[in-house]
């Protein structure tokens, strides 16, 4: 388990209050989350303030320290992640702390991918060398972000999404054939700050869109400036509602999605096999 923030926007925007003021914002959600679990295993927040991903990274929970609050108070861009790690695969280390990033392409994931060892060795039979040589970490979560980069590597004309869509079921299905019983839990994360994509699959996940400027409820001013001859549109994805009071939405479970040119969530259902479907899904 973990938690995830993300923020997509047409303007620059702070995402202070999300990650760090709000009711329930990222950082309090690293000490007890909704469920009473903490996330204290490591915290990431990437962002693009020159078209190129800055990341900051650090082992110790969000909530210790002044690192994360510092870190979330200079972040003003089109898009965000931000990660609050609880370990499940690997153990506590900067190589296997969220965002993971490759040129561009920043990745985060909430859930665990039971059985790992096994799905891993059928991953990286399907991972164009470049990216499997590139493994730094021992998380399910790295792997599961090379593999799904090599697929859209090979096959750019499917696009972003259809490649995700494709990728995590097949994910889902190796481990269907290992074993029927267990629970897969792939919420992702997946941009190179012109595009997003995710996906839901047995984690808690919201979204909450905005198509105004406003000023926060938590902070009292603003979160952009912005230029009176557009129409300011953001969406913010968490595994958590972040504020109170506002109009979250429930991701469905066994979705795909991604963000598209209105700041709308495109989703599509993702295809979960049940034991006597796995083995035919995994030549799809």
């Amino acid at each position: 388990m973990c938690r995830l923030y993300a923020m997509h926007a047409n303007e620059p925007t702070k995402v202070e209050c999300g990650l760090v003021k709000a009711q329930n914002a990222l950082m309090l959600q690293s000490e007890s989350d909704m469920q009473g679990y903490a996330h204290g295993h490591g915290w990431g927040v990437a962002d693009y303030p020159d078209g190129q991903p800055m990341i900051e990274k650090q082992v110790w929970a969000a909530f210790e320290g002044e690192h994360f609050s510092r870190k979330a108070a200079r972040v003003y861009a089109r898009t965000v992640v931000a990660h609050v790690r609880r370990a499940t695969v690997g153990g506590t280390s900067i190589e296997n702390t969220h965002p993971f990033n490759h040129g561009r392409w920043i990745f985060a994931h909430n859930g665990t991918v039971p059985n790992f060892e096994q799905v891993r060795l059928a991953m990286l039979d399907h991972m164009d060398p470049l990216h499997r040589s590139e493994i730094r970490g021992t998380t399910d979560s790295e792997h599961v972000f090379r593999y799904l980069l090599s697929l859209f590597l090979q096959h750019p004309e499917r696009g972003l999404l259809d490649t995700v869509k494709m990728g995590l079921e097949q994910v889902l299905s190796w481990c269907m054939e290992i074993d029927p019983e267990a629970r897969v839990g792939l919420n992702i994360i997946l941009t190179d700050g012109d595009h997003l994509v995710g996906s839901r699959c047995n984690r808690s996940l919201f979204y909450l869109r905005r198509d105004h400027i406003f000023s926060c409820p938590i902070c009292g001013e603003p979160h952009v400036h912005h230029d009176p001859k557009a129409q300011y549109h953001s969406i913010e994805i968490a595994s958590e509602p972040v504020t109170h009071g506002e109009d979250w939405y429930e991701v469905p479970n066994f979705t795909v999605f991604r963000v598209g040119e209105d700041y709308r969530l495109d989703m599509e259902p993702l295809f979960y096999p049940v034991a006597g479907e796995a083995a035919a899904s995994s030549t799809r």
